[in-house]
This record gives C-alpha cells, sequence and structure tokens, in this order.
C-alpha cells in the first residue's frame, strides 16, 4: 500500500513557483488542500471511515465524500472540457481519494499559468467566491477529518508537515 500512496499527488507539496502571481498563489492554495487531505485521509481504516461523532455530525466517509464533491466543483468551475466523473456512491474510499486529489492536482495546475482570475468569474459568481467557498471549505473540512481520525484512535502523521509541505524523517 505503500508503494501506491507514493504514487498519488501530494504526498508532499510540489516546488514553489518562482514568482507571486494571482495564479500561482490561487494554485499554491490547491496545493496546500491536496498535502492536507492527503494526509488527513492516508491510512484512514474501515473504522476510521465510519466513525461518527453523534447523530447530527457527518461521518469521516460523509466528509470524504463532500471534499470530493467541492473538488468537482472547483475543477468544473476552472475546466471547460473535463469527463464526467464517476457518482461518489459507485466509488470505493480508495477511489474517491485519489479522484479527488487528482482534481485538486488538475486544479492546481489550470491556475498556476493564470494571470487574470477573473477570466474564471462566470454569470453566477466571481472567483473570488472559489477561494471564500468550496477552497477554503475543503481546508475546513480536512481539519475536521484529522480530528475525527484522532477520536476514532487513528491520529494524522504528525511528521507531515503542514508548514513545510514535506514529511519529516
Amino acid at each position: 500500500m505503500a508503494q501506491t500512496e507514493h504514487k498519488l499527488p501530494y504526498y508532499e507539496i510540489p516546488q514553489q513557483s518562482g514568482d507571486y502571481s494571482a495564479g500561482t498563489v490561487a494554485s499554491r492554495m490547491l496545493d496546500g488542500l491536496g498535502f492536507r487531505y492527503y494526509w488527513a485521509t492516508e491510512g484512514l481504516r474501515p473504522e476510521d471511515l465510519n466513525y461518527k461523532p453523534g447523530d447530527s455530525g457527518r461521518s469521516s466517509e460523509e466528509t470524504v465524500d463532500h471534499i470530493y464533491g467541492l473538488s468537482q466543483f472547483i475543477l468544473n468551475t476552472l475546466a471547460v472540457n473535463i469527463e464526467n466523473q464517476p457518482d461518489v456512491k459507485a466509488m470505493s474510499f480508495e477511489e474517491k481519494r485519489k479522484q479527488t486529489l487528482e482534481n485538486i492536482k488538475t486544479s492546481s495546475e489550470l491556475l498556476k499559468n493564470t494571470t487574470d482570475l477573473s477570466k474564471f468569474d462566470n454569470d453566477r459568481f466571481p472567483f473570488w467566491n472559489i477561494i471564500n467557498g468550496p477552497i477554503s471549505d475543503a481546508i475546513w473540512h480536512c481539519g475536521q477529518l484529522v480530528l475525527l481520525r484522532r477520536a476514532s484512535g487513528n491520529p494524522y502523521n504528525s511528521k507531515a508537515s503542514v508548514f513545510s509541505g514535506k514529511v519529516r524523517e
């Protein structure tokens, strides 16, 4: 499994860009999300996925499903020609995790060379709403996954540094 894990995006955050443009900053926000999501979901067991703190909250798997939907929304806003993605209910946890990471990576790549983010504005909302909406929401939910996994007895890998985007030796 560890060998497969390293083939997924965001085991570590990619090398940063040499410049600070609107596109590279937005891209880096997604890279930070990808790293957090990778490590929040790495090594989740069935009992972790089923863990739910109470009747009114989401389970870890329901939270994973929500983040998958947010990653689809972000990608759909940025990309013109994307393939239809599978329904979350038809996917295994591993498939959802991989597709979410791929969606985040593709979205990051689309933003990296963009100089004018207003080109992603549409008739319903400006790009600003993507930042304070689904990107921020997905980061928020990654924190929830970390809390839920701790509560179910499977803590986050403390060697994964969100500050550096690297895994400490």
